[in-house]
């Protein structure tokens, strides 16, 4: 058997398998290889190797260099650019995309690469978990100082919730972009919110070891900013959550009037089609009115109109 030739090596899992993936339609078979020990971060000096049999290295190379210039120098696409519209969407530019890949990349993928060279998201979650939760701390801190610990800690896990991040994840598509295993993908990964939370947790990660402390805070005041002005507007979790009846009774504690009360004030249409009519009131005046196909629903709407209508009236 011939000797192995490196004909191609860089940074980026995904530029390497574009380059695998080229060759061997021209019927070259490839191999990448990473002699580096894995660590729980990725770091710009470990390089993926491409490489083939001695005596297609000349043809591979030839095909790779083709390959880059076929389209003229205005027409290039340089590989990795797969991830350019994500970097749009989220207003950074990495200055080392391999740490965007590394942070979008399931663990489904590594159990399908033999070569080694890849690297899953997990430590790259928790690392952005923390991150977020101490800049959502911190930008809670300043903007509630009226509010107590217990307050801000209900406001704090609502908005770095698992249903909260994959809500923010999915306006991104970040599931277009999560680098999946076949059988993942096969099974609708792309679509799953646990896997887009986690992957939002991980790119905040990446963010942050890009571009420091002052990148990744610009990244969450702006992909958090409605979510905070509803909590802005109304001081409570309800911008997070469809508890609203449990959002009503904080905001009122919190402003010392006294504790809700429901009544049913009315039904309406036939038994298989009936809607209940609700009414939310507090310290006997009505407050809050609406309708819906149960008594539960109607009384979660007609607290989440009481806390509009309170909230527009401090």
């Amino acid at each position: 058997m011939s000797e192995l030739v490196v004909i191609f090596t860089t940074p980026s899992q995904s530029e390497a398998d574009v380059v695998r993936g080229l060759l061997e339609t021209h019927g070259i078979m490839a191999l990448i290889a990473c002699d580096m020990a894995r660590t729980p971060f990725p770091m710009s000096v470990n390089e993926l190797r491409v490489a083939v049999q001695e005596e297609d290295a000349a043809r591979a190379t030839r095909i790779i260099e083709s390959h880059r210039e076929q389209s003229g120098p205005a027409n290039v696409v340089p590989f990795g650019s797969e991830l350019e519209p994500l970097e749009r969407r989220i207003g950074y530019r990495f200055k080392d995309r391999g740490l965007l890949e590394h942070a979008l990349t399931h663990r489904s993928r590594v159990h399908e690469d033999a070569s080694g060279g890849v690297f899953d998201n997990e430590s790259m979650e928790f690392l952005g978990d923390s991150v977020l939760g101490f800049v959502v701390a911190d930008m809670l801190f300043r903007e509630f100082p009226q509010h107590n610990e217990g307050q801000k800690s209900k406001l704090k896990a609502s908005i770095v919730s698992a249903t909260a991040l994959a809500r923010l994840g999915e306006k991104l598509n970040l599931g277009d972009f999560l680098i999946l295993g076949r059988g993942e993908e096969k099974t609708g990964g792309r679509g799953k919110r646990a896997l887009i939370a986690d992957g939002y947790e991980a790119l905040i990660a990446a963010v942050y070891l890009d571009g420091g402390i002052d990148a990744v805070r610009g990244f969450i005041e702006r992909q958090f900013a409605d979510l905070l002005e509803e909590a802005r507007r109304t001081g409570v979790r309800a911008a997070f959550t469809e508890d609203y009846k449990s959002a009503l009774q904080e905001w009122l504690q919190s402003h010392e009037r006294g504790l809700p009360s429901y009544r049913l004030a009315g039904e309406i249409g036939p038994a298989h089609r009936r809607r209940f009519d609700v009414e939310v009131l507090v310290n006997g005046e009505v407050v809050g009115r609406a309708e819906g196909q149960s008594k539960k629903e109607a009384a979660q709407e007609a607290a989440k109109h009481a806390l509009e209508v309170l909230s527009r009236s401090q």
